[in-house]
């Protein structure tokens, strides 16, 4: 069976699925629809199974023209019916894992797609978690649900862990050339994933032993970055109070050709990975009697940055004897990273809640975010100009994106308080005040 599988995958006759059309399954589907295999995506949101079919790209990551394509040559399709389950050799597991209110795991998208799944799967199958989760679903989780069909993993079908690795608008690497990792139950469920994704992608794979080594993997991963991360920032605070340029202070730091990897402050930390994916070890580790206290506390202190940045910019106004009380506040940029679309987690939401909360009467500027929900409230972007920008009482720019004029912002802004060194290269700081 498993000579079978891998000769399908081999010679490209292999079916592939992909659960989940969204930032990580829309491009692997795209990938492996250009590697010559027949790819069909499912997701139970059908706008995004109708604009796949129209052959109309929604992802940043992706190349219009390429999706355009591979649907025109039948190589990609979608749907929101899960039974074409039936039809497909090997299936990735795309979803969200999103935190609950309590910043507990909702696995809830991985148990519903795996039923799925299990209600149509077949014998010489391959499924691959690739959703983030804590170690210990794919083998706890993901393979009882699967055998309730009858069939048993790594005899009757093969499972396996492979974390994605996805960086919304990295120019250097993407889905196709970044390195991935895969861990299977058994060491033939490895070996097959390992098969297709080398099949597909130009990054090595690094097989591992098993699929909670997988997932350990991915969180650690984002929990470095997330505890360098806090240490910028609370750097950044201690700084502050002692009248030194923090950015002046990385980028001598930057000089040490060894032991030293530059992470930057900032308003806080946004995303689909970096503020949740720490909390499923936190929550988890309770299983275990253990209290993962340096993950907490730099959690802790990313998520008082929002805060310190409505707090430095009210001491900002104090000096010109401005209320921040119905102070005209324009935050430039929404997006959680530079030159993206993307809202999720970001920051700067968090940032115009505190600032409203202080009654300042909030305006935002983000050519890439033209309109947003956030609880409730709908807010759509003002268009950054020269009388924008001389309406305001203080311009926060909380998202770095390439595509603004800085020299234009200073010119133009009667005071600038910049959290990500935005402005770094503007001659005239007369009006700037940095994080």
């Amino acid at each position: 069976m498993k000579n079978s599988l891998l000769n399908k995958i081999e010679n490209k006759t292999a079916v592939v699925g992909v659960i989940g059309l969204g930032y990580v399954g829309l491009p692997l589907a795209v990938e492996k629809a250009k590697a010559g295999y027949n790819v069909i995506g499912f997701d139970i949101q059908e706008e995004k199974v109708n604009m796949v079919n129209e052959g109309k790209n929604y992802i940043g990551d992706i190349v219009d023209k390429d999706l355009a394509d591979i649907v025109k040559k039948g190589m990609l399709k979608a749907t929101s019916d899960f039974s074409f389950i039936k039809d497909v050799d090997c299936v990735a597991i795309c979803v969200p894992t999103p935190l609950d209110k309590y910043h507990q795991p909702d696995v809830s998208y991985v148990v519903n797609s795996t039923k799925d799944i299990s209600k149509y799967m077949h014998r010489g199958m391959l499924i691959v978690l690739e959703s983030t989760t804590y170690p210990g679903t794919t083998d706890e989780i993901v393979k009882p649900i699967l055998e309730e069909s009858g069939l048993k993993c790594g005899e009757d079908f093969y499972l396996a862990f492979s974390p994605e690795r996805v960086d919304p608008g990295n120019k250097l690497y993407n889905t196709k050339n970044t390195p991935k990792v895969v861990g299977g139950i058994t060491k033939n469920c490895t070996e097959v994933a390992a098969a297709l994704y080398r099949n597909v992608l130009e990054g090595e794979v690094f097989e591992v032993s098993s699929p909670a080594v997988a997932e350990m993997e991915k969180i650690l991963e984002n929990t470095f970055r997330n505890i360098n991360i806090a240490l910028a920032n609370e750097m950044a605070v201690l700084c502050n109070r002692m009248g030194i340029n923090v950015w002046e202070v990385i980028e001598a730091a930057k000089s040490k050709p060894y032991g030293f990897m530059a992470f930057y402050p900032g308003p806080g930390i946004g995303g689909h990975c970096i503020p949740i994916d720490p909390f499923y070890l936190t929550w988890k580790a309770r299983e275990y009697d253990y209290h993962t206290r340096l993950i907490e506390i730099a959690g802790e202190i990313n998520n008082y940055m929002p805060e310190f940045v409505v707090e430095r910019a009210m001491r900002i106004l104090n000096k010109r004897k401005i209320a921040l009380n119905g102070a005209k506040v324009l935050i430039v940029g929404v997006a959680y990273k530079q030159d993206i679309d993307d809202v999720r987690e970001s920051p700067a939401l968090k940032v115009i809640e505190n600032f409203e909360k202080e009654g300042a009467i909030i305006s935002y500027c983000d050519p890439y975010i033209p309109n947003f929900k956030y609880k409730g409230k709908e807010y759509r972007s003002a268009e950054l100009n020269r009388d924008t920008l001389m309406e305001a009482d203080i311009v926060v720019i909380t998202t770095m994106h390439t595509c603004y004029d800085y020299d234009f912002i200073q010119a133009h802004s009667g005071i600038i308080f910049d959290t990500k060194n935005a402005m770094k290269n503007v001659k005239d700081r007369s009006n700037i005040e940095l994080l």
